[in-house]
């Protein structure tokens, strides 16, 4: 199983703490550096937040190795046909490492604060399965593309130059929702990301997108499956504790959190290896850590690759 890193891109990343963490990132042996694609948090008080295309042109032209992408761009305030034609634009600049995560977008505040529409669940659900078609036929056609919707259209529309990569980066789609989120997996995905789950939902949810899958006449294996998650990480007993305060670490764990020592992750990640998932995105908050990745490199990854 692969260790990934996840940040939260407006929570404080500036430009040097982001070339400082993809550096370390990447020469200690992660396979990928994924962040978010927020204005703010869900709750003031406002902090840095760096723009999440320009950060990953700057990364794919200065590593050489990790893959990474956002987990996830929500169609609420990116616009399709820039999504896509920004995806294979970058993943061509990195040679093909490149992921193309997106979602529904969630987060009020930010839609609030700079006039964005985010309809109802419904409607940002079905503006997402929209969003996921124009996406998916401007990136797979070398032919024009027309298409008709209610929140989009396109008139005899091609991006050039084509990608790189047949069909350009994978699409990834992040969520857990049975009715609306999973369907449109089976239906575009090339991997499904598992946002908090513990092991036992994730192997029923798992099982319920296979016959999805089947349904839409692909082989289940033909999805990926990743995971990512919160972590509480603590060299030892008392450092784990100052960082839980005044939460429960049995809360958190039946949250489907990875919370612990070094040997207590290696315990929780070999439950997560008995499934079907093969990368785990390990959310890292204090992007100012670096000395606790370094730990966790050291002490973790090899135990579970």
């Amino acid at each position: 199983m692969e260790l990934a890193i996840m940040i939260e891109g407006q929570n404080g990343l500036t430009w040097p703490r982001w070339q400082r963490l993809a550096r370390l990132v990447e020469d200690l042996g992660f396979v990928g550096l994924y962040r978010s694609d927020h204005f703010t948090n869900a709750n003031p008080p406002d902090i840095d937040s760096l723009e999440m295309w320009t950060s990953f042109a700057w990364l794919a032209s200065h590593t050489q190795r990790l893959e990474f992408g956002p987990l996830v761009s929500p169609s609420s305030f990116r616009h399709p046909v820039f999504t896509a034609r920004l995806a294979k634009d970058v993943d061509d600049l990195s040679g093909g490492r490149f992921q193309l995560g997106v979602g529904a977008g969630w987060q009020a505040r930010e839609h609030h604060l700079f006039g964005f529409d985010l309809l109802d669940v419904k409607g940002r659900l079905d503006r997402f399965a929209e969003s996921l078609e124009v996406i998916t036929r401007l990136l797979h056609s070398d032919q024009p593309v027309s298409f008709q919707g209610h929140y989009y259209r396109l008139h005899e529309a091609v991006l050039l130059p084509r990608p790189q990569r047949p069909g350009g980066p994978p699409i990834v789609i992040g969520g857990n929702g049975r009715r609306r989120t999973l369907p449109l997996v089976a239906r575009y995905a090339d991997e499904w990301n598992a946002v908090f789950l513990p092991v036992d939902t994730l192997v029923e949810l798992n099982a319920h997108l296979d016959g999805l899958a089947q349904a839409q006449g692909r082989e289940p294996g033909a999805i990926r499956r990743s995971l990512m998650t919160g972590t509480v990480f603590g060299r030892d007993d008392a450092e784990v504790q100052r960082r839980l305060g005044s939460r429960s670490a049995d809360e958190l764990k039946a949250r489907g959190m990875l919370v612990g020592t070094p040997g207590e992750f290696v315990a929780q990640l070999g439950r997560l290896a008995e499934t079907p998932v093969y990368r785990v995105m390990l959310q890292w908050l204090d992007l100012d850590d670096l000395a606790g990745l370094e730990v966790l490199a050291r002490e973790v990854m090899p135990q579970v690759r």
